[in-house]
């Protein structure tokens, strides 16, 4: 249904392919004009744990489902999901502020992610292992069980399909939990659309709760015995307080969690392609993503020039509503994150940061904005700020620009742009991070690569083969091993 038809949607939980009364709700907000785009259910534990008992019961039968009619359903999705564009980028707007340009990468990425995810259907094949003592010794790869997801709001398509694609098309079953800020393109939006691609009931169950309330939902997640793994995107903060949590409870986890992204421009870099790349990794939705470039490392002959290029670039980026397909720049999430923004800026500015472009807004929007000499013991140097905020940093030589690269607790993302390819692998080797692209900047995914991060940016890979290993259990079978003690 259109969100043009229903302005103002009331939206219950969906458990056990059924959706539920409404009851209690919450108000789901545009960020951009403060309206009420949706009321959204309000579930509790009691919720949640209803949502684990039909996966659980389902299970059974969907980890024996053939792989062909796993991946038919998946095919189907992308179908429907891709004739239903218009109104989820329309969502993704209203409910996330989400540009036109990021609402149809989004839209474009998830088809590709469930066309993806229709392959891993016949991905676990396992293995046939020598044996010493005579027998046939095999390791099969098997669904877990339940899987526990965690998806936030800034990519919140992208994030949110990429939580439950690879569990459920490996066999298992799903909890999702969106972010109370995308309780509906984050999270709800799948129920309708893989009812409508042939998912059995149970298979996948979303609750959504009020701000607040998130810690209810994730605690039976992990303390439910029946869920078996989770996945979680979103900041470090509350990853190291998930990690924790799981490990008392013995359950692994895939955390992909926050990032100080680097950017490395080399002196032989071509400057058009290095300052258009730069604007991109910085500003693309507000800079609210995970992999965003955060500091931007020049060599020294070339920063004055590029500096100046790039922020003359950064004021030329077109601020306001999202809804305009030529705005590069929508509002932030919410009046927290703006306050967030602020501070971190101004911070840095009274202890010695430049403003080279921006700095500046309005209402619940925030310019995209360069900053350089940024202080080391400044917010911003030290803590992921979410915002279209970056830092320009000048160094020497390129051994240099390595070490700043890597003087960070995380480790997402990374790029560097250089005319010398191998140059640059030589150095990607040399960073500390998850993700390292050479001549790109550091927001870049495929459905198929194994994504994730080191240090204090998380652990576990989403993507591909990766995923595999992540959502599937080794069971070591074996035929014909004789008895080891003669009784």
């Amino acid at each position: 249904m259109s969100a043009t038809e229903t302005p103002v949607r009331e939206l219950g939980h969906w458990i056990g392919g059924q959706w539920t009364e409404v009851g209690e709700t919450f108000d789901d907000l545009d960020p951009f004009t403060g309206e009420i785009v949706a009321r959204v259910a309000a579930a509790g534990r009691g919720e949640a744990k209803e949502a684990i008992d039909a996966a659980a019961g389902a299970f059974a039968a969907w980890s024996q489902t053939p792989p062909a009619e796993r991946q038919g359903v998946f095919l189907k999705a992308a179908d429907l999901l891709e004739a239903r564009g218009d109104d989820v980028v329309s969502w993704l707007a209203r409910e996330t502020g989400s540009t036109f340009g990021f609402g149809m990468f989004q839209l474009h990425f998830v088809a590709g992610l469930f066309r993806q995810a229709a392959a891993l259907a016949y991905a676990p094949i396992g293995q046939i292992i020598p044996s010493d003592v005579g027998a046939f010794s095999m390791g099969l790869r098997r669904p877990v069980g339940v899987v526990g997801a965690i998806a936030p709001w800034n990519a919140a398509l992208i994030l949110s399909a990429r939580s439950i694609a690879s569990p459920l098309a490996l066999g298992n079953t799903v909890v999702l939990k969106p972010s109370e800020l995308s309780p509906y393109i984050g999270g709800l939006v799948w129920g309708e659309i893989f009812a409508e691609a042939g998912l059995p009931a149970g298979v996948l169950n979303i609750v959504t709760h009020a701000p607040g309330s998130a810690g209810e939902i994730g605690d039976e997640l992990v303390e439910n015995p029946a869920v078996r793994r989770i996945n979680f995107t979103g900041s470090t903060a509350v990853g190291r307080k998930l990690a924790e949590a799981a490990g008392r409870n013995l359950k692994r986890v895939v955390l992909e969690l926050g990032g100080y992204n680097p950017l490395i421009v080399l002196a032989d870099a071509d400057l058009e392609f290095a300052v258009n790349a730069s604007a991109f990794g910085a500003y693309l939705h507000q800079g609210q993503i995970c992999m965003s470039a955060r500091r931007i490392i020049v060599e020294r002959p070339i920063a004055e020039e590029f500096t100046q290029r790039l922020a003359e670039k950064t004021k030329g980026l077109k601020a306001g509503d999202p809804k305009e397909h030529d705005t590069i720049i929508g509002p932030l999430i919410n009046e927290s994150a703006l306050e967030m923004v602020k501070s971190r800026v101004d911070e840095a500015v009274s202890k010695g940061a430049k403003v080279l472009a921006g700095g500046d807004g309005s209402g619940s929007v925030y310019n995209a904005t360069l900053l350089t000499d940024v202080a080391e013991d400044s917010d911003f140097a030290r803590n992921e700020t979410f915002g279209p905020v970056a830092a320009i940093e000048v160094v020497d030589n390129a051994n240099e620009a390595v070490e700043r690269a890597n003087a960070t607790s995380y480790g997402l993302a990374s790029g560097i742009i250089t005319s010398d390819a191998d140059r640059g692998l030589e150095l990607a080797q040399r960073i500390q991070a998850g993700i390292v692209h050479i001549n790109d900047q550091p927001v870049g995914d495929e459905p198929q690569m194994p994504f994730g991060g080191v240090k204090d940016s998380g652990w576990g890979r989403f993507g591909g083969t990766a995923a595999v290993e992540e959502f599937t259990e080794l069971h070591w079978i074996t035929v014909g091993k004789p008895h080891p003690f003669p009784f």
